[in-house]
């Protein structure tokens, strides 16, 4: 029966709160990247860490919000409650809690600027302190002293001048690089999708190596199968064969080439002239030369030391595309016959002697 998905979740299926918290912030993340929000300040509080935790309120709704402390040193004027701001940021969850709310990266107070918006609240504050009463307030320098009064007033002005100027000046380098950084970001995502298309590559390409390589282990499999069954065939026949390479160095041989060259394993790769055998043929070695040379087979009938003998037959080694790649050596067990040869030869030469008795007894 086929799983039947319903918006984020699968139907029927029980979650953790763990993971449909993980749902709901995957879901808000996606939803709102980055999202512009205005709003009321209500419940303002710095944190001795220097995060900035309030409420965003209007007169319908409450989004909690935050203000990390590399941010909120930036903001150039006082969050208050009952300021109406315009916040940007991304919405997520805080998963302890699970809590949705707004992390802001940009704050601005809806209807002013925040250099005149920190003035204000400067200007306040200093009002507050009684720093513009009747009282603090000088009188009027006279004669030298309106000179001089003028002066430092007109120093005064140049140096607001030059400092207006300094923050142009630095208004616009910050948004020069608040420009640089715009497009290094998108340089970032560029390189993150060509990545992503990388990775994707990379994974198209495993998985066509990972055909491959199942494909060359089914080959492997019937090749060590075949080399089971030739192995197997050769050692039924019961005739012993020897497999030699272009130098004439031994690259196989069956169980029954044992009875007559006392061979192991480790002697694959010797050459035949370094091999002891029990057969009366020291032409062997180089009678498998010549069959190289010539390419025609040579058969002899061979007696052994222990009584036994074999014939022994030499043939050029061809592979399936006719390439001369050493030589074939196979000993046949011919004792029997050659038994049975010596009899029927010694009765034949008895047999005249009979006849001639047989014929003087008449």
């Amino acid at each position: 029966m086929a799983t039947k998905i319903e918006g984020l979740v699968i139907r029927d299926r029980i979650y953790t709160v763990s993971q449909v918290t993980e749902i709901v912030k995957t879901a808000l993340e996606v939803a709102f990247p980055q999202v512009w929000i205005e709003g009321e300040v209500s419940g303002c509080k710095k944190a001795a860490s220097g995060h900035v935790f309030f409420n965003l309120k209007d007169d319908r709704s409450v989004i909690k919000a935050v203000i990390w402390q590399s941010t909120a040193r930036k903001v150039a004027f006082d969050l208050k409650d009952g300021l109406q701001v315009v916040c940007r940021g991304k919405v997520s969850v805080y998963e302890p809690r699970g809590d949705y709310q707004l992390y802001v990266d940009l704050v601005e107070p809806k209807g002013k600027g925040a250099l005149q918006l920190a003035f204000e609240q400067l200007k306040e504050k200093l009002r507050a302190e009684g720093l513009f009463d009747d009282k603090r307030k000088r009188k009027r320098p006279l004669g030298g002293e309106d000179a001089a009064a003028s002066d430092e007033l007109k120093l005064s002005q140049e140096e607001i001048h030059s400092l207006r100027l300094a923050m142009r000046a630095s208004e616009e380098e910050l948004q020069a690089a608040n420009e640089e950084l715009q497009s290094t970001n998108e340089e970032l995502q560029s390189a993150n999708e060509e990545l992503t298309t990388s990775k994707e590559e990379a994974q198209s390409m495993n998985e066509e190596l990972q055909t491959i390589n199942s494909e060359l282990q089914i080959k492997l499999d019937d090749l060590a199968l075949a080399q089971s069954d030739m192995q197997n065939l050769l050692n039924s026949t019961d005739i012993a064969t020897l497999f030699l390479d272009k130098d004439l160095n031994v690259r196989r041989f069956t169980d029954q080439v044992t009875r007559i060259i006392p061979m192991r394993d480790v002697d694959i790769g010797r050459p035949l002239s370094d091999l002891a055998s029990t057969l009366n043929y020291p032409q062997l070695h180089d009678d498998a030369k010549e069959t190289l040379r010539t390419l025609a087979f040579s058969e002899k009938e061979i007696s052994t030391t222990d009584g036994h003998w074999f014939t022994v037959r030499i043939m050029p080694y061809r592979t399936v595309a006719n390439v001369i790649q050493g030589a074939v050596i196979t000993f046949v067990d011919i004792t029997a016959a050659k038994e049975l040869e010596s009899r029927l030869r010694r009765v034949q030469s008895l047999a005249p002697q009979g006849d001639g008795i047989n014929t003087e007894s008449r």
